[in-house]
């Protein structure tokens, strides 16, 4: 049936009265994410799709507010002991999951228990980690053999790879097997009987979600106050069609316009667009060090030389410098461990013939390199496509295959060599939160098998990492991880954009920082 047909229809039957269908309206929120969401377990990926779901749905012991402080969320408070060894949490009351099930520590401790197989600083938690248990159905105690005073922002760090509390029931599926069955105790549920896989998302409010009730509403720290009873995340990746359903008032929020469309949007009536996150995004090219011809390090370093961030950055966010930023490293501008150490290797004068024979110097030897891009997303697509060209002038064997961004989160899990279905190279944008620390960067972690896709080792590098939590002086030990990872290229750093998002400007409460459902109202 035709739309048009359709509202004729619902008009004369009386199913959609002009009044009922603004009430409704009202209580649903329509939002276009930047991509679509492929996977669900939050602790799988580091996909920010994954990221912004897994709030939604699932709460988190500790909260993290604008100003990167952290508090207890789902706890009632905590404890340590004078030797730093021994921490005990205590759970708030009353909280239960979205089966109707009250959230107990035994769910905690299984849920931090896969959590930490996964993640970057949680490997280091439980490193460190004798003991933890549910002394009681309200208590979680961690004993330590030494102190690991970052507990706290290693249970509540915003980002990727979120330690959500689930039921122990799915809390115990191995780490490397995602969960598909979404059960948290967050301030919405997730409709799986509604999901149109590649089309849309559904979210109600959970009626039994209990807001913390002190403190401020505050990014991911405070009470989570949800006025909307529905929230509809629209998959739509033609990036003009989005903007027009926005004109239209189809939908309330699109995540990430593509920035030749903002002059547009910034004319319509009813539409807001800003820049909600300061950080931004960091833009990465992820090299895979199992296979030729970037498990060659001397590979991996001549090609720094040739990588010009602005051309990057003007293909992804125009020529408007107000919005990006070159000359990056290996952490994100203007957080505490972004420094100048070895930055002559990205800011000296590039020459890409230079770099093309210091890469046969090195024994390339004509390999295939596939590098996978992103079809679906306006700023990887163009990153990509500067990659492509890049690789292309450096005289690489490319072969390109560019595929929609939920198949690339996919397919970099894989590690088959290139001719199996795996892959060399793709490009991604990190959240500037998660670069704003050593312990939260995942793509600088060179634990090897354990460390996220692409799997650098450097015992050497990862130690700086490491070691940085306990380091007298933090930010020349920053120095220090910046100058080694030059030397060993766990990835090409190719800038900082910020992420202008654009919505009706009748909602009203949006949280800074990345999308958020909670504060957030109409009128």
């Amino acid at each position: 049936m035709q739309r048009r047909s359709f509202l004729k229809a619902a008009a004369a039957s009386g199913l959609a009265a002009p009044r009922l269908a603004a009430a409704q309206g009202s209580r649903t929120l329509k939002f276009i994410p930047q991509s679509d969401l492929t996977v669900l377990d939050p602790i799988w990926t580091a996909a920010h799709v994954t990221g912004n779901h897994s709030y939604m749905v699932f709460d988190t012991l500790f909260g993290q507010d604008s100003q990167v402080r952290i508090s207890p969320q789902m706890l009632e408070g905590f404890t340590t002991e004078p030797d730093g060894k021994t921490w005990t949490l205590v759970l708030r009351p009353g909280q239960r999951f979205h089966d109707g099930t009250p959230v107990l520590a035994r769910d905690c401790v299984a849920s931090i228990q896969r959590w930490g197989r996964r993640d970057i600083i949680g490997r280091l938690l439980m490193a460190v980690t004798d003991d933890l248990s549910a002394v009681d159905d309200r208590t979680i105690r961690f004993r330590l053999s030494r102190p690991f005073r970052q507990l706290p922002q290693a249970l509540g760090k915003a980002g990727a790879n979120v330690c959500c509390m689930m039921p122990e029931r799915l809390a115990r599926t191995d780490a490397f097997t995602q969960v598909t069955e979404m059960v948290g105790s967050g301030p919405f549920r997730f409709k799986a009987d509604e999901m149109v896989a590649g089309a849309r998302m559904v979210y109600e409010r959970f009626a039994d979600y209990r807001p913390r009730e002190d403190g401020q509403s505050d990014f991911m720290a405070g009470p989570k106050i949800v006025h909307f009873d529905r929230v509809e995340w629209l998959v739509n990746p033609d990036p003009a069609t989005a903007a027009a359903a926005l004109q239209a008032g189809e939908v309330d929020w699109l995540e990430q316009p593509q920035l030749d469309l903002l002059p547009l949007l910034r004319r319509s009536s009813g539409i807001k667009v800003e820049a909600l996150d300061p950080l931004g995004s960091v833009g990465i090219i992820r090299l895979n060090h199992l296979h030729p011809p970037f498990s060659n390090p001397a590979i991996r370093r001549a090609m720094l030389g040739a990588v010009q961030e602005s051309d990057f950055m003007r293909a992804v966010a125009g020529d408007d410098t107000s919005l990006w930023h070159d000359g990056v490293g290996m952490f994100c501008p203007g957080s505490p461990p972004a420094n100048d150490a070895a930055m002559e290797i990205m800011t000296e004068p590039r020459n890409v013939d230079r770099a093309r024979q210091a890469i046969l110097d090195a024994g390339y030897k004509g390999e295939r390199v596939v590098l996978m891009g992103t079809s679906d997303s306006a700023s990887l697509k163009a990153a990509s496509d500067v990659t492509a060209d890049l690789f292309q002038k450096l005289g690489f064997n490319l072969d390109y295959q560019v595929t929609d961004w939920g198949t690339v989160v996919q397919r970099r899990t894989k590690k088959d060599p290139p001719a199996s279905g795996g892959w060399n190279a793709f490009c991604t944008f990190n959240s500037g939160l998660d670069q704003a620390s050593p312990m939260t960067h995942a793509w600088l972690a060179a634990s090897g098998a354990t460390a996220a896709p692409g799997w650098p080792d450097s015992p050497t590098l990862e130690a700086l990492r490491v070691g940085w939590m306990d380091a007298a002086d933090p930010k020349r030990q920053a120095q220090e991880i910046q100058r080694q990872a030059f030397q060993d290229v766990p990835y090409l750093p190719i800038g900082q954009y910020l992420n202008p998002t654009a919505y009706r400007n009748d909602l009203t409460g949006m949280m800074k920082g990345f999308p958020v459902f909670w504060n957030l109202r109409r009128g």
